[in-house]
């Protein structure tokens, strides 16, 4: 019985990445306009009849769609994602060097936003109906009709341009030559804005979610019987009601994280931020199809990934789901 679960799980997610790598392959591809004209037509060259003849081939833009796919798989398998004809350097570098610092935005938002959205909902759901809880929800109801776009553009102007609290673009101070201690503090220094700007468009939707999360489980008996065994207070809290509403919100990790990315593609281009958002601008802008190609296969196969580990996680997590 188990095996024939397994293997149903492995059927799904391979038909999922095959389906995955079909959109990351065509979508590119139906962006209006030429493709050759798109990506040249901005250097200094005049692209005569024979030169754009020859660009098509060089690109294998000549060859039937379906064929196309086919060696796109095959490189893919080999783990080449190919050249980037406007970096003049290799997809897998470029996405090397652009990926840790995407990493370190969505690893920092992602831990952030969930200890804030579950300490300020199991509190606000402690306090339901009291001025706490009201303020604290009309504040997130607020700040949730903000998207990360806008979130990003405010603190840019505000603590950037007009406080010069923070600098305006980058990871790190260009020829500073810092090392050790100052060079992490620079890194930081970069850090807080976008993050900050992250961060804050992801809080709401946690805190909606263990909330009204939590008003479902304290009304259950277990909670009662908690008190009448005179635990404390903070521990029913913590270990026995928000332990149980913390898995529908474990469950949408995978979810967030496809948000988190979406955001991240905003507010690196908005800072200068050199991660995968910021690639991925000047990849769609230049129409470098390669690339375009690379960075989504990555971005849909981490995604992939990140739903696999939780689903496998959230079996020792909550072992009745084995049952269900």
């Amino acid at each position: 019985m188990k095996s024939k679960k397994k293997t149903k799980v492995i059927t799904v997610y391979l038909v999922t990445i095959f389906i995955l790598l079909l959109l990351t392959f065509f979508l590119p591809r139906l962006l209006p306009g030429d493709v050759i004209i798109a990506m040249y037509g901005g250097q200094e060259m005049l692209i005569t009849d024979e030169l754009y003849n020859e660009l098509i081939a060089l690109h294998g833009l000549d060859k039937p769609l379906i064929e196309q796919f086919l060696i796109y798989i095959t490189q893919l398998a080999h783990g080449d994602l190919g050249y980037s004809y406007i970096y003049h350097a290799s997809i897998t570098d470029l996405i090397l060097d652009a990926l840790p610092w995407t990493l370190l935005l969505v690893v920092g938002s992602l831990t952030l936003s969930s200890i804030a959205g579950i300490i300020l909902g199991v509190e606000s759901s402690w306090r339901r109906g009291g001025r706490f809880d009201r303020s604290l929800l009309m504040f997130m109801l607020l700040i949730d009709g903000i998207p990360a776009l806008a979130l990003g553009i405010m603190s840019l102007t505000i603590f950037s341009l007009y406080c010069g609290w923070f600098p305006t673009s980058g990871a790190v101070t260009p020829y500073s030559n810092a090392v050790g201690i100052t060079y992490i503090i620079d890194i930081l220094w970069h850090l807080t804005l976008p993050l900050a700007a992250l961060t804050l468009s992801q809080i709401p939707g946690d805190y909606l979610m263990i909330r009204n999360s939590m008003l479902l489980i304290i009304r259950e008996p277990f909670v009662l019987t908690a008190y009448a065994k005179g635990i404390k207070e903070r521990r029913i809290k913590y270990l026995h009601a928000a332990r149980n509403a913390i898995l529908p919100f474990f469950t949408r990790i995978g979810i967030r994280v496809v948000c988190i990315i979406t955001g991240v593609l905003f507010i690196e281009t908005i800072f200068a931020y050199p991660g995968l958002g910021l690639l991925t601008y000047e990849a769609i802008s230049n129409r470098d199809l390669p690339l375009m190609q690379g960075i989504f296969t990555i971005s849909v196969l981490l995604v992939l990934v990140i739903n696999i580990l939780i689903d496998i996680s959230y079996k020792k997590i909550d072992p009745r789901v084995e049952y269900a």
